[in-house]
């Protein structure tokens, strides 16, 4: 079974926090199509990877569609000198996505059996609040109340207030800087929130990576006097493993990282230095279901618990729920709403998430039946088929 095509199909949706998806479907001589997923974070990025994607087509149509790993690496090798890790890493994850897609399709299997087979027949899920209707305490209450009644039992959200003028979506971690109001503002949030979810939902904070050391100090101790927080995520950006160990040296609540970490390689240094209580890779950023997987045992090795980012689309979700059905080390797996329909509307058949677990769908390969006509109708121009 041989690659024919590769096509990035780039998809608006109100649904998606940055206002499209990118998907990408690899199509085979059998007439089998795989689906993979990038979604990176900006309109821009999203165009770069999409193009990348296309070129692809030079380095793999042709080659056998069964042979994952080889493939892996050809692609991933193809990137060294321009940097093994990021837009590389990112169009590695699609194909090798598509291709365990292609393979469970072929044989009539889901992606988990492939993998090792189940371990548990669902996932715990956690999911975040729409944060636009945190400008009232009514809206934070009806919001918080609305996760909790659908059964979710993990909620992860982002109190800090960015500074006048600068996007939620802005990356450049100096607009984190916070003020001792701010702080006292994102800690009665946080507080408030605790009060409405209750003593046994699970509240896990979003730091975004924004923060220089002293202030992911400050404000990882103010967390934990606030108590009861379950992790504390991406406290300064992922570039600078001293950073990451200096807050950990001096903030109580457990860390969590690993959503802007690429490959088993940037894992190693984590692990070795014990600089997470959480693994949290991003199975559409991070290589792919293969390299999840190998994460994932990586992290099982230093009994470090597995909880994947899977907060951009459908193909995102599943594709890190086939891994983490398969692997004894796993704690949650991460949803971008408790309402499903956002991703329910590419797709033939709805996905699961009832009592606030994740029910892989049937079928074989991903199980994921993507309506076509829905994507053609709502594709942004030049990228799709």
């Amino acid at each position: 079974m041989k690659i024919t095509e590769l096509v990035p199909w780039l998809i608006r949706s109100a649904g998606s926090y940055w206002g499209e998806f990118l998907f990408v479907q690899v199509r085979t001589d059998e007439g089998i199509s795989g689906w993979g997923e990038i979604t990176t974070t900006t309109p821009t990025a999203n165009r770069g990877i999409a193009a990348m994607v296309r070129q692809l087509n030079d380095l793999v149509v042709g080659d056998d569609a069964t042979r994952i790993e080889d493939t892996w690496n050809k692609v991933f090798r193809a990137f060294t000198y321009m940097g093994s890790r990021g837009a590389g890493t990112n169009v590695t994850s699609a194909l090798d996505i598509a291709l365990w897609d292609i393979r469970g399709k072929a044989l009539g299997l889901p992606v988990c059996d492939l993998l090792g087979g189940r371990v548990r027949e669902d996932l715990l899920l956690y999911t975040h609040p729409d944060q636009h209707r945190f400008g009232t305490r009514e809206g934070i209450v009806d919001e918080i109340r609305t996760i909790v009644d659908s059964g979710h039992t993990g909620i992860k959200f982002d109190p800090f207030p960015h500074a006048p003028g600068v996007p939620e979506t802005n990356d450049r971690y100096l607009d984190g800087r916070m003020t001792r109001a701010e702080e006292r503002q994102a800690m009665e949030l946080t507080a408030l929130i605790r009060e409405i979810a209750g003593p046994d939902v699970d509240l896990l904070i979003d730091a975004h990576g924004r923060f220089d050391v002293p202030n992911a100090i400050r404000l990882g101790q103010a967390l934990d006097e606030v108590g009861g927080i379950h992790w504390y995520e991406e406290p300064v950006p992922p570039e600078s493993y001293h950073a990451l160990e200096q807050v950990r040296d001096r903030v109580r609540t457990p860390i969590s990282v690993g959503e802007r970490l690429h490959t088993r390689w940037d894992f190693v240094p984590v692990f070795e230095k014990q600089l997470t209580d959480f693994a949290m890779p991003d199975v559409t950023w991070t290589g792919g279901i293969s390299e999840l997987k190998k994460i994932s045992t990586m992290a099982e090795a230093y009994y470090v618990p597995m909880s994947p980012h899977d907060a951009a689309g459908p193909v995102n979700l599943v594709a890190g729920g086939h891994v983490m059905i398969t692997v004894p080390n796993f704690y949650r797996i991460e949803s971008s709403s408790c309402d499903l329909r956002a991703y329910n509307q590419f797709l033939t058949a709805p996905l699961d998430n009832s009592d606030g677990r994740l029910k892989l769908p049937p079928g074989p390969g991903l199980g994921l039946d993507f309506d076509l006509e829905f994507l053609r109708a709502h594709a942004q121009d030049g990228f799709h088929d």
